[in-house]
């Protein structure tokens, strides 16, 4: 790529006394030209003119390129378009050109052409600030700039926020708009190379969002994306901003865009086409309706009232629930809750309750997986997909106390929790200790289930003064958390409601 870069102030063009002795000590190298690649401002062509009528008086031979690929004027002025990070792809093809032994005058008129082929627009969600003063133009929290420039300026024309698709869709409609002189000729069947910038200030999330944006607009318009890169080519200091340059390609422009290079902040980059690599596959849905040849009436009654005691417990509680979770989360506890509450009313209403204990657990699995979100649908996800093995071949109370154990094992062996760490498995653990009294024969299983709940509140509530082993509370000093554990009254509340909406037909029966 390039053998020399000369930096001035911020913003600024470097001075001609630099540019001179940059290509003086290119030319002592042994090289047999220098080509200046000079991006379109007034400061940078007076400068590196200069340098380049200088450096020819002392006998090199130099050439200078001036790169302009801005399209955000539909009228460009008469100082010409700017230049833009499309001159980070005139960079690589000259470097290319130059290893391949081209001579100075093949590279100039090479890359002169290749320039006309390419188009940049930026758009940003705030300005910079040039050290030591303050910001270059100021924008209200709502709405974005279109078409600024790398130096802070300001850009042609301002809109409200609007998504990533529709930002994109806006910045390529303005780059190809055939009225404008400065646009990107950009048909269906064009192979174009797509650099997606960041200006300085975004995250790699927000970065990536764009990209998917710019590679799924363009093959909506039949375009083929032969290459793209996505990085920090061309920044603005802190500007949250990105810029997209399309270069129309050819077969020459991509093999001089493949060479290998050393420059060191050259992404490597896959040699093949982005546009066509896609693969959609349709994916079997997962199903939360389970047909039965004969369900039990008494059964479905009785699991809709136990659910709808459940859900009526949950959002009850949502206040509550987050208030305790601000201490050591995100303070969204009882909000998760309440989503899996209105998500499991919505279930039973929407159709028939599956009367087999394993089908009924295994949909409320898949429920909970879908709409509860968080650690917490994964974990009482993965607590009812393993309590329902046992209950696929007996029903009984025997059966049950055998699925309380196995969904409390799979939550220990997949979550990392212990008992005494802080978290909804004292509860659960506490009351499987007592269920497992229903193995015994002619049990009393209502005070069973209705001291299995007493002690799963009274676990609950000691987790105040534990030290939390596990999950987000595990990194909150112990002397933050003083109060029980939100996840931990969540589940002490469910096992209470499960024994208000039973009933001792229901328990007894086999």
């Amino acid at each position: 790529m390039l053998t020399g870069a000369i930096a001035g102030p911020v913003f600024t063009s470097p001075p001609v006394g630099s540019i001179v002795a940059a290509i003086r000590a290119v030319a002592e190298a042994g090289a047999e030209g220098v080509l200046l690649i000079v991006k379109n401002y007034t400061g940078d062509r007076l400068n590196f003119g200069l340098a380049l009528e200088r450096a020819r008086g002392e006998g090199t031979k130099v050439e200078m390129v001036i790169i302009g690929d801005d399209c955000a004027f539909s009228l460009p002025k008469k100082a010409g378009r700017r230049g833009l990070c499309g001159t980070v792809l005139i960079h690589k093809i000259a470097g290319a050109l130059a290893e391949e032994g081209k001579s100075l005058n093949e590279i100039l008129h090479f890359v002169q052409s290749a320039a006309t082929r390419i188009g940049t627009l930026g758009v940003s969600l705030s300005p910079c600030t040039v050290p030591g003063s303050g910001p270059t133009f100021k924008l209200a929290p709502d709405e974005l700039e279109l078409g600024l420039g790398i130096h802070g300026e300001a850009g042609v024309r301002r809109d409200k926020m609007k998504s990533s698709d529709d930002v994109v869709k806006v910045m390529i409609d303005h780059m190809t708009d055939p009225s404008s002189q400065s646009r990107v000729d950009l048909s269906s069947g064009d192979t174009v190379i797509l650099v997606v910038n960041n200006l300085g200030g975004l995250s790699c999330l927000e970065l990536q969002i764009v990209a998917s944006s710019a590679v799924h607009c363009l093959e909506g318009r039949g375009v083929k994306i032969e290459r793209a890169m996505v990085g920090s080519f061309m920044t603005a200091l802190e500007m949250s901003g990105v810029s997209l340059t399309i270069m129309k390609c050819t077969p020459e422009l991509l093999h001089l865009y493949d060479r290998e290079t050393s420059a060191p902040a050259w992404p490597r980059i896959s040699h093949f086409p982005v546009t066509g690599q896609t693969r959609i596959l349709q994916c079997v849905p997962e199903t939360t309706t389970y047909e039965e040849p004969k369900a039990d009436t008494m059964s479905v009654q009785v699991y809709s009232r136990v659910l709808g005691c459940v859900c009526a417990a949950l959002l009850a509680l949502e206040e509550e629930l987050n208030d305790l979770d601000r201490a050591a989360g995100d303070g969204d506890c009882g909000s998760t809750h309440a989503r899996a509450a209105q998500a499991i009313q919505n279930w039973v209403n929407s159709q028939q309750i599956p009367s087999n204990p394993a089908k009924l657990l295994m949909a409320l699995s898949q429920v909970l997986l879908e709409k509860m979100g968080g650690t917490s649908g994964a974990l009482y996800s993965l607590f009812l997909i393993a309590a329902a093995r046992p209950l696929q071949s007996a029903c009984g109370p025997q059966a049950w106390a055998s699925a309380m154990e196995d969904g409390i094992e799979a939550m220990k062996r997949f979550g990392g929790a212990e008992p005494g760490d802080r978290t909804m498995l004292d509860p659960l653990c506490a009351a499987a200790a007592v269920l497992q009294s229903l193995r015994i024969p002619g049990c009393d299983l209502m005070q069973i289930v209705s001291s299995a709940a007493q002690r799963a509140m009274e676990a609950a509530e000691s987790t105040r003064h534990m030290i939390a082993g596990a999950g987000r509370a595990s990194y909150i000093g112990s002397s933050s958390l003083n109060r029980p554990d939100p996840g931990a009254i969540a589940v002490a509340a469910i096992l209470k409601a499960i024994k208000e909406g039973l009933d001792p037909g229901f328990v007894s029966s086999p």
